[in-house]
């Protein structure tokens, strides 16, 4: 067996280089296939929206920007056990762990929290792997249609506890919905 004969995708095709015919030579064929097409889309439904005044559905599985959780009395759930950096495939998730002081009971549920909790959002690819790592459900991907903002300094795409944590008005917000049912 010569190598010519080979072939490992069994999609080989043997090429030859005759003349074209002078039919052919015109690409008149060719030149109405491509109309054909042309006007064949013309009369299909048209795929762009009108983005301010139509809204896109977005898919069930969607997950937009990262939020860490507070529980019903407003303190933190994350106790800086580094399984969610562990997990991320992207490694994008750093943390820096600390003790609780005596005062500081308040603000945090467990002995341990998270003192530093950075997210770089340039590597992100809000997989959701952090999410379903993370024994205490403490982070999670918000299902808003806000992501990252746009911006011109790698420094404003890291994501500190001071973007990251849930909004103390919509934890209290929570906790009475959760109560109410």
């Amino acid at each position: 067996m010569s190598i010519e004969t080979i072939s490992l995708s069994g999609r080989k095709k043997v090429v030859s280089n005759k003349d074209m015919t002078f039919l052919e030579r015109l690409y008149l064929v060719a030149i109405v296939k491509g109309l054909f097409i042309t006007v064949k889309h013309l009369f299909r439904k048209k795929v762009t929206i009108h983005y301010p005044e139509q809204v896109r559905e977005m898919s069930p599985v969607y997950r937009g920007q990262h939020m860490l959780k507070r529980d019903e009395q407003g303190r933190e759930n994350c106790t800086a056990c580094g399984l969610c950096a562990l997990s991320c495939p992207a490694e994008a998730i750093t943390m820096k762990a600390a003790e609780r002081k005596p005062d500081e009971k308040h603000l945090y549920r467990e002995e341990k929290y998270a003192e530093i909790y950075e997210i770089n959002m340039l590597r992100c690819i809000f997989c959701g792997l952090c999410e379903e790592a993370c024994p205490k459900d403490a982070i999670y991907l918000t299902t808003s249609k806000v992501l990252v903002p746009a911006n011109y300094n790698r420094e404003d795409f890291i994501f500190g506890k001071d973007k990251l944590v849930m909004p103390l008005e919509m934890a209290m917000k929570n906790a009475q919905l959760k109560n109410a049912n």
